[in-house]
Formats: C-alpha cells, sequence, structure tokens
C-alpha cells in the first residue's frame, strides 16, 4: 500500500524575498514637487529730474530656496541689484523708459512683473484755487429787484468764471461776473434753497455756502403828494373858478399812466394809495370850471419799500 503524498513544508513558507521587494517599492519615496516664486509690487511710473526714483518688489519663495532678481530694460540712470530687486537712481533728463520687467527665479522656476515704464518729467505747476467771499441777501419781494454779486479773486491772477446751482427761475446769473439778479413776480412767493455759486480759473476752483432766497409777497405802499393852489392864471388874471387838481404818476419820469382825480379845491395834499414797492414820479395839474386843465407841475419822485 503506498504512502500518501507529504507535501513539501519549504513551499509553505512565505517567500520573503518577493515580500520584501514589494514592500520596498512601496515604501519608496514620491517624487519631489517644486513650487515657483511669487513677485509683486507697485513700481511708480513718474520721476522728476533730479529726484531719487526707488523701488523693490515683494519676493517669496514656499521651498525655501535662494531668489535671483534680473531687469529687463533698464534705464541707463538706473542701478539694479540681483539680490533685492532694487531699482534705483537719479535721472537728470527728462525721457521715457517703457518695458521695463523684473523678474525672480529659484533657479528652476521663473515669475515676473507686469511690463512697466518710468517717465521722467517736471511735475506740472501747482495751481492755487481762487477765493470767493460775499453775503446775499436771503429775502426778496415780488416786484423789487434782487441783486448779488460775490468778490472774488485769483492768487496767480488766472481769469475766473462764474457758476451756478439750483438758480430761482425767475433770475437770471451771469457767468463772468457771478451776479445773480431778478424781480420775482407775484407767483413766486416761496422759498428757493440749496443756492450754490462757484468760481473756477480752470484748474481749481472754489464756491460761497449754500443759501437760500426767501420771496415774500409785495407790501403796498403810499405817497403823499402836496403843492401850492394857484391864484391866477398863466396870462396874470386872477383864477376865481378853480374846482380841483389831477395828480398823474408812473415809475419812469415823463412817464404817467395813471392819474387820481381830486375835486375839493380846498386841498393842498393827497395821498395816493395801493402802491406796489418802487419808485414813482409825480406831477399836479389844476382845473377850473370850464375844464381847462393848466401845464403839469415839475415832477416829484417817492421810494415805496
Amino acid at each position: 500500500m503506498s504512502r500518501a503524498h507529504s507535501p513539501d513544508k519549504r513551499s509553505a513558507v512565505p517567500d520573503l524575498r518577493a515580500v520584501l521587494a514589494v514592500t520596498c517599492a512601496l515604501a519608496s519615496p514620491l517624487a519631489y514637487s517644486h513650487v515657483a516664486p511669487t513677485i509683486s509690487g507697485t513700481p511708480s511710473t513718474s520721476v522728476a529730474p533730479g529726484t531719487t526714483y526707488y523701488f523693490r518688489p515683494n519676493a517669496y519663495d514656499a521651498d525655501g530656496d535662494t531668489l535671483r532678481f534680473s531687469i529687463a530694460n533698464k534705464p541707463a540712470w538706473a542701478s539694479f541689484s540681483r539680490r533685492s530687486g532694487r531699482l534705483s537712481g537719479t535721472p537728470t533728463v527728462v525721457v521715457t523708459h517703457s518695458n521695463i520687467v523684473i523678474s525672480v527665479s529659484d533657479g528652476t522656476h521663473v515669475a515676473r512683473l507686469a511690463p512697466f515704464g518710468i517717465t521722467v518729467a517736471n511735475p506740472a505747476p501747482v495751481v492755487a484755487a481762487p477765493t470767493i467771499s460775499g453775503t446775499p441777501s436771503t429775502s426778496a419781494r415780488v416786484g423789487q429787484v434782487y441783486s448779488f454779486t460775490p468778490t472774488a479773486r485769483d492768487p496767480a491772477g488766472l481769469p475766473l468764471t462764474f457758476s451756478i446751482a439750483n438758480k430761482p427761475y425767475w433770475a437770471t446769473f451771469a457767468p463772468a461776473t457771478g451776479t445773480l439778479s431778478g424781480t420775482p413776480g407775484a407767483g413766486d412767493v416761496g422759498t428757493y434753497s440749496n443756492i450754490t455759486i462757484s468760481t473756477s480759473n480752470g484748474t481749481r476752483s472754489a464756491a460761497l455756502a449754500p443759501f437760500a432766497i426767501g420771496v415774500q409777497a409785495a407790501s403796498l405802499g403810499a405817497a403823499t403828494i402836496t403843492w401850492q393852489p394857484p391864484t391866477t392864471r398863466t396870462d396874470g388874471t386872477p383864477l376865481t373858478n378853480l374846482t380841483g387838481y389831477r395828480i398823474y404818476y408812473g415809475t419812469t419820469q415823463g412817464g404817467y399812466p395813471n392819474q387820481v382825480p381830486v375835486a375839493n379845491p380846498g386841498l393842498t395834499s393827497f395821498v395816493v394809495e395801493n402802491l406796489p414797492p418802487g419808485t414813482y414820479w409825480f406831477v399836479v395839474t389844476a382845473l377850473d370850471g370850464n375844464g381847462i386843465e393848466s401845464v403839469q407841475s415839475s415832477a416829484t419822485s417817492k421810494l415805496v419799500y
């Protein structure tokens, strides 16, 4: 009777060499990942002749590698540091430099700032602002002229122009002088706010503080007219039948569209009422019993507030 085959105990033993080989393969290090450096900064793009120019970018390398800087299209008057990226110098003539590029490298990767230019030029002269002053009236009355002109001056003697914001619609404005003027009517009663008058020399400007104008209704006034009763006619004969007078008046001398009859010959004065504000001119004539009217007296005026 044959004996059953006994398996070789050595074949059941794990092959350590294979395990070790697999282990060594799994434990091998991953490939090294290299990070590029970064660079940032905003270089000035202008400098005046005889003035020092200075710019140094900010650079960083996450791996801690040593960084080196380089530059393309460096201005001849400037020096450049490869260790820090500093660009500095003092130009002496007016010139423009374009397409300057500062780069940084860690030996493997390169990072760059955006190209920039530097203009060497004399700065524009500083223009002083003009001054403006004045205190505009904050009230106006229907039928009366409102007018305000500010005082303005430019330190350099430059010509000035004026402008206005929120001008009342009943007023006019003069850009050459800054005068705000007008005569409000009966429908303009109210308050006009935030009016601002400004002046400019073409570069800089100045303004008065905002103000308001309140338009008030007209107040009616009166004028008292006095005269001496005539006693003779123009031919020297006695005037025996005086019956009264006529008062003529208007707002311009020589123009008298309004008249008031005075039927009492014994009066030597009369009050003309219900006059809107303004200047009025008056003349008086005498009437006799035949309806004959004398020539007009000399004109007199009265300012009614």
